[in-house]
């Protein structure tokens, strides 16, 4: 299964816009956490180039200062609320994926509830739904790092252009690399989580066995199968880890190798009388931001190709092998009740519904004693397992079974092992399909 009908592009725009008063705000209280950095920079500027010229006069320095605090105080009040912004929006994105597997789970029998064991769909609902909240939270650095980059080009052009262009000279070097990786990110992405879902199914089974294992006396024989799995997911996950250090290493290299650039050229011009202590200042104080963007984007992209493959396993879990389940579920625009009582809860403190008296009462309660079970007919009941994909039957199911149950007695169903005794209480029950 493929997630190429829910596209990674269209999956995020559905998260971003799920809550958008939410997103719109965690993405303008960013820019301007962000875009605060730009100040200092600006002030550094203007406090070099009033030393250089001998008018840094005490009423200079004192705006200076105060300029100083200013923008630091400024940046602060703005990350604290950024940061609490964040929170709900990450929040958001994780409990509305899981609400809607949850959801679309829970709507199929209990008996095929689960195409995999408990911890195999544990680790998608908590690895995979949590690197679909870091992607989706990734866009709003990315927005807000872009408008920051821009507004910090656009003061550095009009200080040296040539300078200027040697600054966002990696980012072409960084989108080639990320582009000719994709493949490979994908492919150590998919194994690193099929390894840990392994992992985490095994240690599942285990724990819900172990009866049958000391039983059995077999152990060492468990111990060994787990030893193996984890050695497996430790060559992937580690696979996975030095590759994406390797990219990475590759993208904040080629930053570096601009920045040491752009420094050369910046004492060269100083030299020449055309660049000023405060536009060097101005430069430096952009320089870590502007490589900071650089290498971000590099990352972005990593995630960006990783996410395809955790909204795939999340669809695969949702649908749990059926082909009616669309895509659309998973994105589904929830309802998530975080606030006030839950759907049907009656507040705290409010005052209970009277209860009724009369002739009325004692009507409504007739009617609750002829809405209870009072027989349960089955005629010609039948359920057949299928075949398995190499063409064998999985089981013989049950064929014509007609039965009646009445309210206050006793059955007791019996055969021998594989008979169908299990089935036959499923259907009945409702957990598998008739």
């Amino acid at each position: 299964m493929t997630s190429q009908e829910l596209g990674t592009g269209r999956f995020l725009w559905h998260m971003v816009t799920f809550r958008p008063w939410i997103y719109i705000a965690d993405n303008l209280l960013w820019t301007a956490v962000y875009c605060a950095r730009l100040l200092p920079g600006l002030v550094a500027q203007q406090a070099f180039d009033a030393l250089q010229r001998g008018t840094a006069d005490p009423p200079t320095i004192a705006w200076i200062s105060a300029a100083f605090v200013g923008t630091g105080i400024a940046g602060a009040v703005a990350s604290t609320a950024g940061m609490t912004v964040d929170v709900f929006f990450r929040f958001s994105v994780s409990a509305v994926l899981q609400r809607n597997m949850l959801a679309e789970i829970l709507r199929r029998p209990g008996a095929r509830a689960l195409d995999r064991s408990p911890g195999e769909a544990l680790s998608v609902f908590r690895d995979d739904v949590e690197h679909a909240e870091d992607g989706s939270d990734w866009t709003v650095d990315m927005i807000s790092l872009s408008v920051f980059a821009a507004l910090a080009m656009a003061i550095l052009v009009s200080v040296n252009a040539t300078i200027t262009i040697f600054v966002f000279v990696p980012l072409i070097a960084i989108i080639a690399v990320a582009q000719i990786v994709t493949r490979r990110l994908q492919q150590s992405r998919a194994a690193s989580q099929i390894a840990t879902s392994r992992v985490t199914g095994a240690l599942g089974e285990i724990f819900g066995a172990v009866q049958a294992v000391q039983i059995a006396r077999a152990e060492q024989g468990v111990v060994e199968h787990f030893r193996r799995l984890s050695d497996s997911r430790r060559k992937t996950v580690l696979r996975e880890r030095a590759f994406s250090l390797l990219t990475g290493s590759v993208y904040w290299n080629t930053v570096y190798l601009g920045t040491g650039m752009i420094l050369l050229l910046g004492a060269r011009a100083m030299r020449e009388g055309t660049f000023t202590v405060g536009d060097f200042a101005l430069f430096v104080s952009y320089l870590g931001f502007v490589t900071e963007f650089s290498g971000f984007i590099g990352l972005f992209l990593t995630q960006y190709k990783q996410l395809g493959v955790s909204v795939g396993r999340m669809l695969a879990l949702m649908r749990g092998g059926a082909t009616n389940v669309p895509a659309a579920e998973l994105v589904d625009n929830t309802p998530l009740d975080l606030t006030g009582p839950l759907p049907g809860e009656r507040p705290a403190g409010a005052t209970p519904p009277p209860r009724p008296t009369g002739e009325g009462a004692r009507e409504r309660a007739r009617d609750r004693a002829v809405d209870k079970l009072q027989r349960l007919n089955a005629v010609g009941l039948s359920y057949h397992f299928g075949r398995g994909p190499n063409g064998a039957e999985r089981g013989p199911g049950i064929e014509n079974v007609s039965i009646t149950l009445r309210r206050g007695t006793f059955t007791v169903v019996t055969g021998r092992v594989g008979a169908g005794k299990t089935t036959l209480l499923r259907i009945l029950l409702g957990l598998l399909p008739r």
